[in-house]
């Protein structure tokens, strides 16, 4: 409860972040008495979609940290501790990265997952359930797999892409809402600006889950195309028999406990959904046999 209570309170004032910026940019007020103004209702969109994306990355690790319950490594407790640490060293320094935070997470489940805002700071965290599934042959595989997505700049391309869709996706749902509404209107002029009739609302609400739903097709296919990379790069850092051996592990596990869905692109593992279109993750059996195929 506590966690959700803290996503809902941040998810609202980045909301709020944002509406105030686009007040002070005056790019709010796009519907005017000639129609619509196109360059102010586009830098609108960007504000809320470019801008909400970024300061979700900006804030990527401190949320991670508390919607998993991620406890970073400062001084090593243990051995296993202290080998988590040398090793994200290690492939850190293969990779030509600085070091990223590790953390260990609460969940009995094998997973992983790297975050952060820039390859400089990011974070590499483990589930207990992965240290106690996995040998650390197999353990390391999957920490070269999150190192990777870091050395692969993965977080800033994504939250890229997030941000573009984003910014259409608003954009166009409020350029279909004007015109059901002025096709509804007659094309008679409202008598003052910005004040759009109820189909324009309904309308924007409508298009904008439906292009929603477009956007999540693209974002999501572009996250599978990543975790190939991701696991090619993993074989390099760990072994590819060792990177095979990991998801084969996983493979292995049954009913996955997914992250949580702001996380969910950038584990080891991803959600499963209905469909593969939705997939953050390619099926680890096409990842096993990309990996095999590799000379």
């Amino acid at each position: 409860m506590k966690r959700i209570a803290l996503f809902l309170v941040t998810n609202l004032a980045v909301l709020a972040v944002l509406a105030v910026t686009s007040r002070l940019l005056g790019v709010d007020r796009f519907l005017t008495h000639n129609g619509l103004d196109l360059p102010a209702l586009f830098a609108f969109a960007a504000v809320f979609g470019m801008g909400g994306a970024f300061i979700s990355l900006a804030i990527s690790r401190w949320m991670a940290k508390r919607a998993t319950g991620a406890r970073v490594i400062d001084t090593p407790a243990n051995a296993t501790e202290r080998w988590l640490v040398d090793t994200v060293a290690r492939q850190a320094q293969q990779a030509g990265l600085p070091m990223p935070e590790v953390a260990i997470f609460p969940s009995p489940q094998p997973n992983a997952f790297a975050t952060g805002p820039s390859r400089s700071r990011a974070l590499v965290a483990v589930s207990t359930g992965l240290l106690e599934h996995m040998d650390r042959r197999e353990v390391e595989a999957v920490l070269a797999h999150e190192v990777s997505h870091i050395a692969n700049g993965d977080m800033v391309t994504l939250t890229l892409i997030q941000g573009v869709v984003n910014t259409f996706v608003i954009a166009l749902s409020r350029i279909a809402g004007y015109a059901v509404d002025r096709a509804l209107a007659g094309g008679q002029e409202r008598e003052a600006e910005a004040a759009p009739g109820a189909a324009y609302w309904v309308t924007s609400l409508v298009c904008e889950l439906l292009f929603g739903i477009v956007a999540t097709l693209v974002v999501m296919a572009f996250s599978r195309r990543r975790e190939f990379r991701a696991d090619a790069g993993g074989a390099q850092l760990a072994g590819r028999e060792a990177m095979i051996a990991a998801l084969e592990r996983l493979r292995a596990v049954q009913e996955p406990q997914p992250l949580p869905a702001a996380l969910n692109a950038f584990g080891i593992l991803g959600g499963r959904g209905w469909t593969r279109l939705f997939l953050s993750h390619p099926p680890l059996e096409q990842r096993i046999a990309a990996l095999r195929q590799r000379a």
